[in-house]
């Protein structure tokens, strides 16, 4: 394993972090420990494995040496103690949330966040007696109110998906602590590239880590970062439900996190050119993007944030119409719905991502006919922003 007893600054250590120095077979890049079962050398060796004096794995379903140093990488560029990962961003959230939630307790979830998080608490938590509050994310005398004797954990995202709400992190601890209540922070949209949210005393950091961490929109990993008895105890769980990665996933994600430093530097200045763009257009109603002082939370974001992330929201000016017109004229980024990756990737909440609900189920969380969520990737700015001009003249 790398020295973990030298902190490096974030580029080094997403190339070194997590990984032995010298490796099996003398390789440079970690290797694929494809198998999933692992033996033994005689019965004493057991022994020893059952009594704990012998750290290993015995089966697939508990971990992989490939998945451990991915693991080790993201606990060094998170500055956690410990962390896991898991067979996707989602079965990071639920893994976790299972096993700090039991029947009779009480969560928070502030409601701009993304919908299978919100889902997962209005069918999944109460059809299991747990009592879910949710909360608008910038209402802080809602979320102080909300605390109950049974409330065990906050969650939320920050930056938030799709309005990019940045929430201050102390604030949210000094209101959790008195009320023994754990947060959560969802850091997906903005990485530790750009904030760091144990740094100022939250107790879990969940990433999809198919996002910004891969970097290649060719993998699926969720990860779980924090103090190491926090993460035992998920890791436990996470033994009885499975939701493991593969060991070649595993081996994308060591290869992806090596240039993360490099994308997320490229993306949130293409982010913050595009974001000055569009709140300059006559055809752009609302930009959401907290590098602009425009943003309600500005002021906490360069508090809290080194950058501001590689996803811009905006309401286009007009309807439903213009706003399909003028996704269909971009002609740089893909219409889909993840982000995050090398590619830019356009997507149309409102058809996308929230095509089960009403029209009227979707006004009521901010999902407007208009908004457009653009995660930049990173080709050249100029060319992302001459094809957005173009665009924009047809609607």
């Amino acid at each position: 394993m790398s020295d973990r007893s030298q902190k490096n600054r974030l580029s080094t250590t997403a190339v070194h972090g997590g990984e032995e120095r010298v490796k099996a077979g003398h390789s440079l890049t970690t290797p694929i420990v494809q198998t999933s079962t692992y033996t033994f050398r005689d019965s004493a060796e057991v022994d020893d494995f059952i009594s704990g004096r012998v750290q290993r794995i015995d089966y697939g379903r508990y971990g992989n040496p490939t998945q451990r140093a991915a693991e080790l990488k993201l606990v060094e560029l998170e500055g956690a103690e410990d962390g896991l990962l898991f067979a996707s961003g989602m079965n990071a959230v639920t893994t976790t949330l299972l096993a700090m939630l039991s029947h009779g307790q009480h969560a928070i979830i502030l409601d701009d966040c993304y919908r299978k998080t919100r889902q997962f608490g209005e069918k999944v938590l109460k059809r299991y007696g747990i009592d879910v509050t949710f909360v608008p994310p910038g209402d802080y005398e809602a979320i102080e109110g909300a605390f109950r004797p049974n409330t065990r954990v906050l969650v939320t995202e920050s930056p938030t998906n799709p309005h990019l709400n940045v929430l201050d992190l102390p604030r949210l601890v000094a209101m959790a602590k008195p009320n023994l209540v754990k947060v959560i922070i969802d850091s997906t949209f903005a990485t530790p590239y750009n904030q760091r949210p144990l740094e100022f005393g939250v107790d879990l950091v969940i990433h999809s880590a198919t996002k910004y961490l891969g970097g290649h929109n060719d993998l699926m990993a969720g990860a779980v970062l924090g103090p190491a008895g926090l993460i035992s105890a998920i890791k436990d769980f996470r033994g009885i439900m499975g939701g493991t990665i593969d060991p070649h996933c595993a081996y994308l994600l060591i290869r992806g996190v090596k240039t993360f430093a490099l994308r997320m530097a490229r993306q949130n200045a293409t982010a913050q050119r595009m974001a000055e763009f569009l709140e300059g257009h006559p055809k752009v109603r609302r930009v959401y993007y907290p590098g602009l002082k425009s943003h309600p939370h500005h002021d906490v974001a360069r508090e809290q944030m080194s950058g501001f992330g590689g996803v811009v929201s905006f309401d286009v000016a007009g309807g439903l119409a213009q706003t399909l017109k003028f996704v269909d004229h971009l002609r740089v980024p893909y219409i889909g719905p993840s982000l995050g990756g090398v590619e830019s990737m356009v997507s149309h909440p409102a058809t996308v991502s929230y095509y089960e609900l009403s029209r009227e189920e979707r006004l009521e969380v901010g999902i407007l006919d208009e908004l457009i969520r653009y995660a930049v990737g990173v080709e050249d700015p100029e060319d992302l922003i001459e094809d957005l001009g173009k665009a924009l003249e047809k609607v």
